[in-house]
């Protein structure tokens, strides 16, 4: 779907705004230890097959944002390959919001479920 309209756009963006932050904070629960930018991107192009949610550029405010609300930890430690890289791990604050995010979620994707069919 090449040709979007502004209409479609403007949608999808607003859309990805609200779901970045539970997306995120989703990805960074279930992983083992602190992932950086590049990582996260991977996985979200991964999980988004051909469809591409939330660009790269994107995703840094969204992660500044978290972090700067305590939902999230950043650390930068050295790169071998490059610059340093700015690690992010969910708090125990990010957890407990992450877990109200998602009965919020599964509520609104009823209601608009229940919506679209009609009943």
């Amino acid at each position: 779907m090449s040709d979007v309209s502004a209409p479609t756009k403007k949608f999808q963006k607003e859309m990805n705004a609200g779901i970045a932050s539970l997306v995120l904070l989703s990805i960074l629960e279930k992983s083992r230890e602190p992932m950086y930018g590049y990582q996260i991107a991977k996985l979200l192009e991964e999980y988004s097959g051909d469809a591409s949610f939330m660009k790269q550029g994107a995703l840094y405010p969204v992660l500044h944002s978290l972090e700067n609300n305590g939902l999230l930890d950043s650390s930068v430690e050295p790169s071998i390959s490059g610059p340093p890289r700015r690690y992010y791990a969910i708090t125990s604050e990010g957890r407990e919001t992450l877990v109200i995010w998602q009965g919020v979620w599964k509520q609104m994707k009823s209601f608009v479920d229940r919506a679209i069919k009609g009943g």
